[in-house]
């Protein structure tokens, strides 16, 4: 820049010196006209004069503008050395720079080098750490060589003696009489050693026939004491030491002789009794038959026939999920649960599922397919469906493949296809001729969503005058807000009296006179009618909670009852947890704190405060969950100095974009991370890792969630809505009881009761470190299992059955 300032000081000056040379030609030729001035005026004279005195004028300081540009000329040429300099140190450093650059190279190549000879350290290790046993043994070799070497010191001596022996001995050599009678009595030793010899070898021989006699009457005594077992032993106690799986395989076997038609119902149903009560008699004989043929097997298990009574009850499900073989919601989740439940509870359960093509076959054990099919009616003809057999976490479980042309449940998918409501009416009625050609005798059919409510009023309209008359019908409702509603006449392709059931009293739906409703259905012709949760059943008894269903509700009320669901406390249980890094329980919680650790190095957030709260989110992201209260909070609980882990995705497309949006603003952050995805292994860390989870739904049913994080040591920051109402009780509350007290609960849906539940959390979490431990031991001791809830359904069926069985008309 300075010479290109100087370049263009050196072109103004060349222009000033032509200049200047002008204006000396000018006062040359003005000097000229001086000399011999022309006659004029002495006036043109005096002119002339002015003007040559101010040429001299602008000369001088011309001049001195020349002077200051060569000296600034100079300082140019001064600079150009400097720039050469600098061009010479600029090549030096560029010459620097390469060496640098093959120096890093070098290096990598040592970095290289540097891990190679760190596995090569690794495995001097391992050969140090080999070698250490070595020297560990030779140790205690050399420590033994030191003892043989002591006992051979002790021989040499010994030796040694010999020797000074053998030396007076060679003294008493000279007389021949003694050496005579040293030989003698030396004979005599020997003789006496062989002597006690061959006595010790008697003694040993006497001992080991002692011994095997010992040995042959412990085993005698043993036969024996067998013998007296087996003919003490009552043979109608039950078998308590087989798993289930071993129970339902059992009971799977005889129902597939039955469709088989290889045995008959009422010896079916003796058998399944006999399966019911763990019956040792059956136990015995099918282990006796495992390797036989199956005759011999059928065979021999018809001569256990008899007729024992039970007290269980004999309870069927029939449903469109079941967890872990076909989960989509908290459906599945509830059949597994609640069947496996009551079947600890000693009553007989079974399951019906649709044979999906996007089930988890590896979950189901033993599965097969009869060698037999079932047919059932469905738009005007008879299709036949190929039924499987399996047992899916202990429980026995019917797939039904229908063979229709239309397959049905081989679409990939479990739900949302335009003819769901076709797809599951024929699984329903499928489902019911089931259980009508194999002879079973329910005493509890319970079906689930609007998926299978068409099996109520198809069981009292069409199979209850086949002779499946035993069952009383329990329908579950586990989110009114999915009715499945249709046009009336789909309601006929499965056989149903569409005149007589597309009535206002029946199963028309509310919103057009040529709609029907199944969930509608199930709840008039159903005998028990229940959801998820008290508050819930509370909320759709009314017009904006009931969706339409809150009339037909109140006039069924006495049949109708909310219960709160519970989670499987085997798969969901921190002490056991296969996916955490640590396992912890209420009395020993250091694991929470590694596993909070783990999570924030695997997800890239900061670990540098331990006692930052982490709060965790694990939602579908729809709008009954709250999605705006779930964005507000991310950014609050920032604000409020923690951090923010949420895991779901959303199936509304506008939603999802968003928290996209969210995720890339936050994608590096220290202290927030999305992740928009399910995942089985991350879910089971953020529960663990958590100190808050947040649910702010706008309504929940039941909501497994906050039971999930208490069993996890994490605190609820719920809204009081249908479950989460039932099981989040504020602890700044003193109208609830200290012993209830177990988060933080706000009452609107909005950003301020958000706020306000939020700050209370951590307040209390920053403020007092022993309460806050307290909160975590007590939430993780509160029992959320199916034992409660199993226990309700248990009372209700077992009144329903009661109340049928002294009814002189069952329907």
């Amino acid at each position: 820049m300075k010479l290109a300032e100087t370049d263009e000081r050196i072109k103004t000056a060349a222009q000033e010196k032509v200049r200047v040379e002008l204006l000396e030609e000018q006062l040359e030729k003005l000097r000229q006209e001086m000399v011999s001035p022309p006659p004029e005026s002495d006036g043109y004279v005096l002119a002339l004069s002015k003007e040559i005195e101010t040429l001299k004028i602008e000369n001088l300081s011309l001049r001195n503008d020349i002077e200051t540009l060569k000296s600034k000329l100079e300082s140019v040429e001064n600079t150009d050395e400097r720039v050469v300099v600098l061009e010479k140190e600029c090549s030096g450093l560029e010459s620097s720079v390469k060496d640098l650059e093959s120096k890093l190279l070098v290096s990598q190549e040592d970095v290289s080098k540097l891990s190679s000879l760190k596995t090569e350290c690794s495995d001097l290790w391992t050969k140090v750490e080999s070698l250490q046993l070595l020297l560990d043994r030779a140790t205690k070799q050399a420590e033994q060589a030191v003892l043989v070497l002591q006992q051979n010191q002790d021989f040499k001596s010994r030796v040694e003696k010999i020797e000074e022996s053998l030396k007076e001995a060679n003294v008493y050599k000279e007389s021949s009489e003694k050496i005579q009678q040293y030989n003698e009595l030396m004979q005599d030793k020997v003789e006496l050693l062989e002597e006690r010899l061959e006595k010790s070898d008697a003694e040993i021989f006497s001992y080991v026939q002692l011994y095997q006699e010992s040995i042959k009457e412990f085993q005698e005594t043993l036969e024996r004491l067998k013998e007296e077992s087996n003919r003490k032993e009552p043979r109608d106690e039950p078998v308590d030491d087989m798993p289930w799986d071993y129970w339902s395989r059992l009971l799977l076997t005889v129902d597939g002789w039955l469709l088989e038609k290889k045995i008959g119902s009422d010896d079916a149903e003796s058998l399944r009794e006999m399966v019911w009560k763990k019956d040792r008699r059956i136990h015995d004989t099918y282990i006796d038959v495992k390797d036989k043929s199956e005759r011999d097997a059928i065979s021999a298990f018809l001569k256990l026939v008899s007729s024992p009574t039970s007290q269980g009850l004999y309870v069927v499900h029939i449903a469109a999920e079941m967890a872990p073989v076909a989960k989509v919601g908290g459906l599945g989740d509830v059949v597994a649960g609640l069947g496996k439940a009551l079947q600890r509870r000693g009553h007989l359960v079974e399951i019906i599922l649709p044979k999906y093509d996007c089930m988890q076959y590896d979950r189901v054990r033993d599965l097969r397919a009869l060698d037999t099919v079932v047919e059932s009616y469905f738009d005007g003809k008879l299709y036949k469906n190929k039924i499987w057999i399996g047992t899916v976490e202990g429980l026995p479980v019917h797939f039904i493949e229908p063979q229709h042309p239309s397959k049905f449940f081989w679409r990939g998918q479990f739900y949302g296809e335009k003819d769901d409501f076709k797809r599951f009416s024929y699984f329903s009625r499928a489902a019911l001729e089931l259980l009508l050609q194999s002879g079973k005798k329910p005493d509890i059919i319970h079906c689930h969503d609007w998926q299978t409510a068409f099996v109520a009023p198809l069981y009292w309209d069409l199979y209850a005058p086949k002779g499946l008359d035993s069952a009383r019908i329990c329908f579950t409702c586990h989110n009114f807000e999915y009715q499945g509603t249709s046009s009336a006449s789909d309601l006929g392709s499965c056989g149903l009296d569409v005149n007589q059931l597309n009535r206002p009293d029946r199963m028309q739906d509310h919103s057009s006179g040529d709609r029907v409703n199944p969930v509608k259905g199930a709840i008039i012709f159903s005998n028990i009618v229940t959801t998820v949760s008290p508050t819930y059943a509370q909320e759709v008894r009314t017009s904006e909670g009931g969706k339409g269903l809150h009339s037909t509700l109140n006039s069924n009320s006495k049949k109708f009852i909310g219960i709160l669901n519970g989670i499987d406390t085997d798969s969901w249980n921190p002490a056991t947890d296969p996916f955490l890094k640590a396992q912890f329980n209420a009395r020993d919680l250091q694991g929470k704190e590694e596993n909070k650790y783990a999570l924030r190095k695997q997800l890239g957030l900061s670990s540098a405060e331990s006692r930052r709260p982490l709060v965790g989110c694990i939602t579908r992201l729809v709008p009954q969950k709250g999605v705006h209260l779930i964005r507000h909070a991310i950014y609050r609980a920032l604000e409020l100095g923690g951090q923010f882990v949420l895991l779901g995705s959303s199936p509304v497309p506008h939603i999802q974009r968003e928290f996209e949006g969210i995720e890339q603003q936050f994608k590096s952050h220290d202290h927030v991370r999305l992740l928009l995805k399910y995942d089985e292994a991350l879910s089971h860390s953020i529960y663990a890792a958590s100190d808050m989870f947040i649910i702010p739904s706008i309504f929940e049913p039941c909501g497994l969630t906050q039971m999930i994080a208490m069993r996890y040591g994490s605190i609820p920051i719920a809204r009081k809505t249908g479950g989460l109402n039932d099981s989040v009780f504020d602890i700044d509350d003193d109208t609830i009881p200290t012993q209830f007290q177990n988060g933080f609960a706000f009452q609107t849906a909005d950003e301020q009761g958000l706020n306000y539940a939020l700050e209370r959390a951590f307040n209390h979490y920053k403020k007092d470190e022993e309460k806050w431990m307290r909160l975590m031991e007590k939430v993780m001791s509160i029992d959320f299992s199916w034992a409660s809830s199993a226990t309700q359904y248990e009372e209700l069926y077992t009144r329903s059955v009661a109340k049928a069985r002294a009814s002189p008309n069952r329907t």
